[in-house]
């Protein structure tokens, strides 16, 4: 069997910006050229994916870099579609690097004749010749436990504490982590921990789903620079409520942190008129030109923490070291400026 010598990265539409950056990352890490592999992803006239890839990967560790977001069905199905190319071309090994896992807000049964959605893509995942999967911030951690094989799910918070320090480094004090919702309270607690900040949580009640009907913070804001935290904004309705809630509470400033913007439909035009300061996110997902244009939103790098992760990943070494803020500071050294 031939020996691998080096990682080989590949990618899909979804999020081609952040692949290059970890491209790129990787190759400072390397000392050497390490790009992404020589292929084609295309759609027929009738929107059946065809990939070709043009590079020899007999025997080697191919990284697919995909995320599943919207369009979430025509992603997934490329990355299904790539990893079975590769299997197929004899690659010794696929890892699937999906810095946003779509249908994980479906990951049980909230009643009855509902599917498990993400159990279902973990399954055609496995299928499809995947035999790693590293991603960001699963909506459920127990999603990992859907897979029969290595699952790798790292975290936003230690990249949010370090841009949190250097924003707020004269108030840090003031400060007040708030989850929007009671099942986010364990997420907004560990960003808590890293930045020696309290907790408050705002509990809300929903009617039907999209809408909320009542909010309460528990915890006294008063005076506070609220920082809420998520792993999804969707519509962002839920998040400018909760954001003008707080300042009715008396919070001076609000802010907020979310692992992965989906932001669809009205979503950037809410947080634009929204109470709140800034939205930071992350480029899980490629931002489109309104979240680009939004004077109020902010993105942060991931690149830097996904290859480190794949390099770990390729030398057989810890990915869990990267869930600590003092391993990441030198990773991202320069990065976060005010």
């Amino acid at each position: 069997m031939a020996t691998i010598v080096e990682p080989k990265l590949i990618a899909g539409n979804s999020n081609l910006p952040l692949a290059s950056a970890i491209a790129r990352r990787m190759s400072m890490h390397r000392g050497m050229n390490v790009g992404l592999v020589d292929a084609r992803v295309e759609r027929f006239n009738d929107g059946e994916i065809f990939v070709e890839v043009f590079e020899n990967v007999r025997g080697e560790d191919m990284f697919i870099i995909q995320s599943t977001s919207n369009p979430a069905n025509d992603n997934l199905m490329e990355l299904l579609i790539m990893a079975d190319g590769l299997r197929r071309s004899s690659a010794q090994r696929v890892t699937a690097v999906i810095p946003y896992f779509g249908y994980a807000r479906q990951d049980r049964r909230t009643k009855a004749r509902t599917p498990i959605s993400a159990k279902l893509v973990a399954n055609m995942l496995v299928e499809a010749g995947i035999a790693r999967v590293l991603t960001m911030d699963l909506h459920a951690a127990q999603i990992q436990g859907f897979f029969d094989i290595p699952v790798d799910n790292l975290y936003a918070s230690p990249i949010f504490a370090l841009d949190i320090r250097e924003q707020f480094a004269e108030r840090m004090d003031d400060l007040m982590i708030v989850s929007p919702d009671v099942g986010g309270v364990a997420r907004a607690r560990e960003l808590a921990k890293r930045i020696n900040a309290p907790l408050a949580i705002v509990d809300k009640r929903r009617e039907k789903p999209g809408e909320v009907a009542e909010m309460t913070v528990i915890g006294d804001v008063s005076g506070k620079t609220c920082i809420i935290v998520d792993d999804i904004c969707d519509t962002a309705g839920t998040l400018c409520k909760a954001a003008e809630v707080l300042i009715e509470n008396g919070a001076t400033e609000v802010h907020s942190y979310i692992s992965h913007g989906v932001l669809s439909g009205p979503a950037v035009e809410r947080i634009t008129k929204s109470v709140m300061k800034t939205l930071v996110i992350t480029d899980s997902i490629e931002a489109t030109d309104p979240v680009k244009a939004a004077t109020n939103i902010r993105i942060v790098p991931t690149a830097p923490m996904f290859a480190q992760a794949i390099l770990n990943i390729w030398n057989g070494t810890s990915v869990s070291s990267l869930f600590e803020t003092e391993t990441l500071e030198p990773i991202y050294e320069g990065y976060f400026k005010r």
